[in-house]
Formats: structure tokens, C-alpha cells, sequence
């Protein structure tokens, strides 16, 4: 079993502990030590019957560990993995897989990735690096998702579809096939994209349509 540690203790910290127990129970794969967090007030505890560990600056603590980071927001997950690596340039990172999740033999998945509960993957897909797609997503053949990007739950994507670099999709958007997500944009919770997003925006609605650009 590979020593794991997952950053970020909240939440979808907490679900992604969940996951690697599911896995375990299968096929003994991680040995989670615990969690890190850089909030203050949980130093030295438990959450769920797991330590917390320390903060960011003290993963070069860890030399022999895999970590994953199980923080949903795109753009504050892409600053913590830069910084992870600035102060352990040899740090290593695990993928976590829920067993539920249902994907063909012609599917990549980078490193860093959590992909959760009952997911659907079907073909030719190609997920990035740090990606998270939370529970009961489906994903059609030919998507690409870039690194950092971000899947809420009970997204759908269709076929030939792309998503940027640090996009965050909303809870139960939707986005038909053949259309592509700029880098760095946020589409709302139940949007319907139908027509390509523009990079570093905020969309919304059915169908969704630009509300804000940022810079």
C-alpha cells in the first residue's frame, strides 16, 4: 500500500477519504495518514478519525508520500499544487479513482485527479492533471478535460466536447456535444451550454450566456 495524504480537510476532503476507503475495501491500494489544512483552529485534531497533519509549508515533511488536493475551487487548487511543489520540488501525487465509477479501457487520467461516486466515462476521454469530478457525472467519447478543471456534481457532458484549463462546472449543468469551455471560466449550477464559452467568464442559465468577464 502507497502512503497517501489529502490536502484540504473540509468537505470534499472528508468524501475523498470516503473514497479511498471504498477502494481499500477492494483492493488495498492507499495508506491514508491523515489530512493537511492550512486553517489554524484544526492543527492537531481528528476529522473522521484522521490526523491533521500540518499545513501546506510542512509537506517536505512527507518525502515518501502521495498527495492529492480535495479542494473544489479551480483556480485555489491550481495555487496550492504550485505551491506544494515549490516547497517539495519531488513531491509525488496519487489518483483517486471511487470503484463505482464506470470507464472504458480508452480512458487517460492525470495525476492529482479525484474522480467520485457513480461517474460514467465511456470512450476516447482524456482527463488532465488535478481534476475533480465530484459524484454522478457522465462524460461522452472524445471530451477532453484540462488540468485543475472542476466537475460538480451530476454534471453532463456529451460527446467532443472540451473544458479548459481550470474551468468549474455547477451542479447539474449540462453541455451538449461538440462545444468547448475556455480556460479559467465558471458555468453555473443547472446551466445548458450550447454554444462555446469564452475563456475567464461566468455563464448562466438555459441557454447559458455570459453575465461576467474577468479582467
Amino acid at each position: 500500500m502507497k502512503n497517501l495524504i489529502i490536502f484540504g480537510a473540509g468537505g470534499f476532503g472528508r468524501e475523498t477519504a470516503w473514497a479511498v476507503e471504498r477502494i481499500n475495501k477492494i483492493s488495498p491500494t492507499w495508506n491514508l495518514l491523515g489530512f493537511m489544512d492550512d486553517d489554524d483552529t484544526i492543527q492537531g485534531t481528528e476529522i473522521n478519525s484522521y490526523p491533521v497533519l500540518g499545513k501546506l509549508r510542512e509537506v517536505d515533511k512527507y518525502p515518501d508520500v502521495y498527495f492529492v488536493c480535495a479542494v473544489g475551487a479551480s483556480k485555489v487548487r491550481e495555487k496550492i499544487i504550485h505551491n506544494m511543489k515549490m516547497n517539495n520540488p519531488n513531491i509525488k501525487f496519487g489518483t483517486v479513482i471511487d470503484p463505482s465509477v464506470e470507464r472504458s479501457d480508452l480512458v487517460t487520467v492525470g495525476e492529482g485527479t479525484i474522480i467520485c461516486a457513480h461517474t460514467i466515462m465511456t470512450v476516447n476521454i482524456s482527463i488532465g492533471n488535478h481534476v475533480i469530478i465530484n459524484l454522478d457525472c457522465t462524460i461522452g467519447h472524445d471530451v477532453v478535460i484540462n488540468d485543475f478543471s472542476t466537475l460538480y456534481p451530476s454534471v453532463n457532458v456529451s460527446g467532443m466536447s472540451e473544458i479548459g484549463h481550470a474551468v468549474e462546472l455547477g451542479t447539474g449543468m449540462q453541455m451538449i456535444q461538440g462545444k468547448k469551455i475556455g480556460n479559467y471560466s465558471i458555468v453555473g449550477a443547472g446551466a445548458v451550454v450550447v454554444r462555446d464559452i469564452p475563456a475567464a467568464c461566468t455563464a448562466v442559465g438555459n441557454p447559458a450566456k455570459v453575465i461576467k468577464m474577468e479582467g
